[in-house]
């Protein structure tokens, strides 16, 4: 006879430990991150600080680097790398965490955490309509851009080595990734 498992929820994710490791529920499973490299996360300190310069100079939104809860739905609770809510998009700030699909998504892959990023959440966070996810691979020194359109997710860009990233979603701002990947 086989065991029936619930799919756990938001209920169940608040009585985790605080113990510094990262977790998550992505569609009901629970999965566990040890804390990142520091090279992981110079990475996102870097762009982090230049979404905030651009957003402070533009105040469309606000940027949140991890940990930073998105309750996508009650079996969906993620910790991206860094995220965007832009003003006007459909997540909700709140005191505790962002409700709904961020504007943008970053994430930046280690070798834990890469399978998961490519194919489990990046297939959550196309059904939840994440506007744009970037996957930043400090190996390879890209960052590969997909955009939703009409429900998927799309490539609109590989950047390599010394190219600039651009995106809609922030007119007027270019990265240069030489700059975040150094």
């Amino acid at each position: 006879m086989q065991q029936a498992t619930s799919k756990l929820t938001y209920s169940d994710y608040v009585l985790l430990p605080d113990d510094g490791k990262r977790y998550e529920i992505v569609e009901g499973e629970l999965y566990m991150t040890p804390a990142p490299m520091t090279r992981h996360q110079l990475l996102v300190s870097r762009l982090n600080h230049l979404l905030v310069a651009y957003l402070e100079a533009r105040p469309i939104g606000v940027a949140f680097p991890a940990p930073c809860d998105v309750l996508l739905s009650d079996h969906d609770i993620v910790q991206p790398d860094l995220l965007v809510v832009l003003e006007g998009g459909t997540a909700r700030i709140t005191e505790k965490n962002v409700q709904g699909p961020p504007d943008l998504v970053i994430e930046i892959l280690s070798p834990g955490t890469a399978a998961r990023d490519r194919d489990l959440k990046r297939k959550r966070y196309e059904h939840f309509g994440v506007r744009e996810y970037w996957l930043v691979d400090p190996d390879l020194n890209t960052v590969e851009i997909l955009r939703l359109e009409s429900g998927q997710y799309r490539r609109a860009g590989l950047v390599e080595g010394s190219g600039t990233l651009t995106s809609p979603l922030f007119p007027g701002l270019t990265l240069d990734l030489r700059t975040i990947l150094r």
